[in-house]
């Protein structure tokens, strides 16, 4: 099984499945996104939200592929690229952070370990960028259609909670640690498959 993450582009926008590239939650302002799902235009709102963030910014966003399939996405952008954001009563975002609009691994893809490897390689582009830390709205009920990331979710794989709230908590995952939890585990990993080789390689006891 061959895994492969790529940046989001104009190119592979339709990679997404199709209700992420048509929703535009996070790209409007509440008011904006009624009237763009009333005339049928989010699918052209998104990409141009799209190449705008990636005209004025840079990559936005992560596509995971499994065997050459698309299996699970990330988006992510500058608080003031993303209207929605301050909507939320937790808001607003740190002034040091990236946001994190959306994370999901389609369901034949789940139980793989592939949301952790999104949010992984997030943090080793944005590290290069030079951004400290990426933040996300948590939905600790699930009741967003998919639109909000699970607050368990981001628990599992290192947020922490900055703001507290019974619905939508804001939460941070400090950049350095992402990325020293990942080496660390590297290293682990390289070290047992070390011994393993050592091991295996010693000759029986009283062997000719």
């Amino acid at each position: 099984m061959s895994r492969r993450v790529v940046g989001v582009t104009l190119d592979n926008l339709d990679h997404l499945p199709q209700r992420c590239r048509r929703c535009v939650f996070w790209e409007l302002a509440p008011h904006v996104r009624e009237q763009a799902e009333e005339f049928g235009e989010t699918e052209l709102e998104k990409e141009a939200w799209i190449s705008s963030v990636l005209l004025e910014w840079g990559s936005c966003g992560r596509i995971i592929y499994v065997d050459g399939v698309p299996a699970g996405y990330a988006l992510y952008a500058p608080p003031a690229a993303v209207p929605r954001a301050a909507a939320f009563p937790t808001a607003p975002v740190s002034a040091d952070a990236v946001l994190m609009t959306a994370l999901r691994v389609l369901p034949e893809f789940e139980k793989g370990g592939l949301g952790r490897i999104l949010v992984q390689n997030v943090a080793k582009d944005l590290t290069r960028r030079g951004v400290k830390a990426v933040e996300a709205f948590g939905d600790l009920q699930e009741t967003a259609g998919g639109c909000v990331v699970p607050a368990g979710f981001l628990q599992q794989v290192g947020f922490k909670t900055v703001r507290q709230h019974p619905k939508w908590p804001r939460m941070r995952l400090e950049l350095r640690t992402a990325i020293s939890w990942k080496e660390d585990v590297e290293a682990a990993l390289e070290r047992l498959l070390s011994s393993v080789t050592i091991k295996t390689a010693e000759p029986a006891v009283g062997g000719a």
